[in-house]
């Protein structure tokens, strides 16, 4: 349970404004609830590298929401699985909100532009809280410090997979990256970034480094026992 929850802080602001499920007040609706549990669900499930589950997850978040009509509401739950994948290095277009985006908000577009490696110094503002520091860093070395303290284990990993993806990740950014996915135990992202440290000391020439790191995504590849 502690992982879970660690995993749905990172968009803790974004859950509560788009599910208010957050406060105190009347009975939350059983949408919101379903909804949430399920965001939780496809989040863990993707980054411990369960795609059959993440799919049936994902799909029931988003029909939970469609069927309140919101429109936004939906490009959010759209957003928040394209998050995931930044922080597992799969760089791919965010189709879902790209087809919802003229309905999404400011700050979600600004963040999916973000996400995208596209984003704008006037919107850092719009950015999570999360993700300022390092979208508004004034050199590399700078940004890997910012995403280094960052708190949150996925806040931290979208940041830096979204500079990665703007080729601006520094070895101290990969090994950032590195560390917090092996804590978290998230085989997905870990491999994603083990893959990239291997290929930079290959290119380097390090080819102790390189083999001490296919040995160690062995490991993580080698498949549960029964």
């Amino acid at each position: 349970m502690r992982k879970r929850n660690v995993t749905l802080s990172a968009l803790a602001a974004l859950l509560c404004a788009a599910l208010a499920a957050c406060s105190s007040g009347p009975p939350v609706p059983d949408w919101k609830m379903n909804a949430q549990s399920s965001i939780e669900r496809f989040q863990a499930a993707y980054l411990s590298g369960n795609a059959l589950v993440e799919q049936t997850e994902f799909r029931r978040a988003r029909n939970q929401v469609a069927g309140t009509g919101k429109l936004e509401l939906v490009a959010r739950i759209e957003l928040l699985r394209c998050a995931a994948r930044v922080a597992s290095l799969a760089f791919e277009d965010c189709a879902g909100f790209d087809a919802l985006q003229a309905d999404a908000t400011a700050a979600d577009r600004a963040y999916a532009a973000w996400l995208a490696g596209k984003g704008q110094a006037a919107d850092v503002a719009l950015l999570p809280q999360a993700q300022r520091a390092a979208a508004s860093a004034s050199s590399d070395t700078a940004a890997a410090s910012a995403v280094a303290a960052i708190k949150d284990p996925l806040s931290q990993l979208v940041a830096a997979g979204v500079l990665l993806r703007s080729g601006r990740a520094t070895p101290e950014l990969l090994d950032t990256a590195v560390a917090t996915a092996s804590d978290q135990g998230w085989r997905r992202p870990l491999l994603a970034w083990l893959g990239v440290q291997r290929l930079r000391a290959e290119q380097a020439g390090d080819t102790q480094a390189a083999q001490r790191i296919a040995r160690r995504m062995a490991i993580v590849e080698q498949p549960l026992a029964p």
